[in-house]
């Protein structure tokens, strides 16, 4: 006789989800190696893109690919810089001013460098160009990241500090169950907008032209210049309509999940009514193919972590402090060397300047600043409230993050056309245009570190405002405020060097074949890069990187102090 066995449905499910994940991955590494194949080739200057709806998927597979890879190095860069600048006040204040002056750097003007460098290790290879495109969303992606790893890392409460104290971390310790944890809210939230300013830029990464050269490499952004070059608007949509499907799934399967994650960092004592709720994240914790990777990953981490508090090698202090010396000698003289190298170099490509043109770089800085502070000034008026209102609701959060993810990733120079034909209609002209496509962009910097702030603040803190009656704008000043501050400083530091990196895709837009530009920096620096006239492309660089640091410096860096010292969650 056979007795029957019953198995539970849920085996079924949980082997289902396994082979999901599996699959997942596979598909995944494939998707790399054929990439890897795609960019191991000789590259052609002659490629032309194909505006067949067909290429798009190969053309999306591309730029995701480079998105991705350009935000990994972004992550490290991030993590190690902001820990770096933390650590000690002499690193604070080497480091912090220049991330001031590479924030301010428009894309543009890395360009020249980093392509002819690229061109220069790997002749006639597409991997120079590949990796020239991807240092060059990097450089769209990182200062946002950067400045919230750390200006969280400088607004830890004192508390923490001690308990690390107490039970005697070690810097590693310390770095994985205090810093990383505290910042990841802030972190996972600027990731968002960095992976959204990647996609902003990627038209200008895939396809420029330095020196009369026409550069291209296959892709969604070349494929969206391509057809707004030639003034097709049904193909523009089909790019588009693309680029939403690839944000929207992107979202559903890791920003979403990841955001659910981040909430178990917050400083809370209450639990939340209101929890927010990731489809994606539930199924993949019911994953045994999951839990075992994920177990894999936290068994080598405590590895790590032990190691770190072992010494394997004991050597003399006299031998260690020498070595120590020896190469921060070595160091500081290279750096001199290589300072003055390029201080030589940077005065012989700026002699050709003559004074007109040191006149209209000065003029053109007054239009761009104007139009950056107006654009910063209005994108805060509105992220404010409807930034908190998203962060401290979980229900619109759910409906209205991938929203916000998928309007903040469309390239605004893809639909200026459009806007540009709007607003001249109306009257406005082109330098209103200008400031409304800035909008576009810087308004999200403000929005996502809002919404990061809001959604950090302690639910107990919530309970006892309410307890007291405590609204409006009491509500505001005694609460709202005080938490999203610190969060509300990297914001607007971030928008605002945004808002001039952007000058370059805001005040020369390329559309039909005709050039429509207005006066000002951003657009100086376009047309300069695309003439080959180094001397006033390095000018304007400076000019711009000179005002967006003397901002910082005056304004924004005595906010952060005020943030560090009396706006901390103690």
């Amino acid at each position: 006789m056979k007795i029957p066995i019953s198995i539970p449905a849920e085996t079924f499910r949980i082997r289902a989800i396994d082979l999901v994940v599996f699959l997942l991955i596979a598909g995944v590494l494939s998707l790399i190696v054929y990439i890897a194949s795609q960019w191991s080739g000789d590259y052609d200057r002659t490629i032309e893109i194909d505006l067949n709806p067909a290429k798009i998927p190969e053309y999306s597979a591309q730029s995701l690919a480079r998105i991705f890879f350009a935000y990994i190095l972004s992550f490290i860069f991030s993590i190690w810089y902001g820990y770096t600048a933390s650590r000690s006040k002499i690193h604070e204040k080497i480091m912090i001013p220049i991330l001031d002056i590479l924030q301010s750097i428009p894309v543009l003007s890395f360009l020249p460098g980093v392509v002819l460098a690229m061109i220069a290790l790997f002749p006639g290879k597409r991997i120079g160009i590949e990796i020239a495109c991807i240092i060059l969303i990097f450089t769209g992606q990182v200062w946002n990241m950067t400045y919230s790893f750390y200006h969280s890392v400088n607004t830890i409460p004192k508390e923490m500090h001690e308990v690390v104290r107490l039970y005697k971390f070690n810097k590693f310790s310390k770095f994985l169950k205090l810093d990383l944890p505290f910042s990841a809210i802030g972190l996972i939230w600027n990731s968002i907008m960095s992976v959204a300013g990647g996609w902003f830029f990627l038209m200008a990464c895939e396809m420029f032209i330095l020196e009369g050269k026409d550069f291209r490499l296959p892709g969604l952004g070349s494929y969206i210049q391509t057809a707004a070059n030639v003034g097709s608007i049904e193909h523009i949509f089909y790019g588009l309509g693309t680029m939403v499907f690839l944000i929207t799934v992107i979202d559903i399967f890791i920003w979403r999940p990841l955001v659910v994650w981040s909430q178990k960092f917050r400083m809370d004592t209450v639990q939340r009514e209101d929890e927010r709720e990731s489809i994606v994240l539930n199924i993949l914790t019911t994953s045994i193919f999951f839990k075992k990777i994920t177990k894999l990953f936290n068994n080598i981490i405590s590895s790590i972590e032990k190691l770190s508090y072992r010494k394997l090698i004991k050597v003399e202090n006299k031998i260690v402090k020498s070595i120590s010396r020896f190469l921060g000698v070595l160091i500081s003289i290279s750096f001199v060397l290589i300072l003055v190298w390029l201080l030589i170099k940077a005065f012989n490509i700026a002699s050709g300047v003559t004074w007109y043109d040191i006149w209209t770089i000065i003029s053109s800085a007054f239009f761009s600043l104007l139009r950056t502070s107006a654009a910063v000034l209005i994108a805060l008026a509105w992220t404010l409230p409807v930034g908190v209102f998203i962060g401290m609701n979980a229900r619109a959060a759910k409906l209205l993050q991938g929203l916000i993810q998928i309007i903040a990733s469309i390239p605004a120079t893809a639909v200026f056309p459009v806007i540009v034909l709007f607003i001249i209609r109306a009257g406005g002209g082109l330098d209103i245009g200008a400031i409304f496509l800035m909008l576009l962009g810087v308004q999200w910097y403000l929005l996502f570190n809002i919404i990061a702030g809001a959604s950090a603040i302690p639910k107990d803190l919530i309970e006892i405002s309410k307890a007291y009656g405590v609204r409006g704008f009491k509500k505001w000043k005694t609460l709202i405020m005080p938490c999203i501050f610190p969060y509300l400083i990297t914001g607007l530091i971030t928008a605002y060097g945004g808002a001039w990196n952007s000058t370059i895709v805001c005040e020369y837009v390329s559309f039909g074949g005709d050039i429509i530009s207005t006066k000002g920096l951003g657009a100086l620096i376009s047309s300069s890069s695309a003439e080959g006239k180094f001397g006033i492309l390095l000018l304007s660089t400076l000019t711009m990187s000179f005002l967006v640091v003397a901002i910082n410096r005056l304004l924004w860096k005595r906010l952060f102090i005020i943030a560090k010292t009396k706006f901390i969650l103690d």
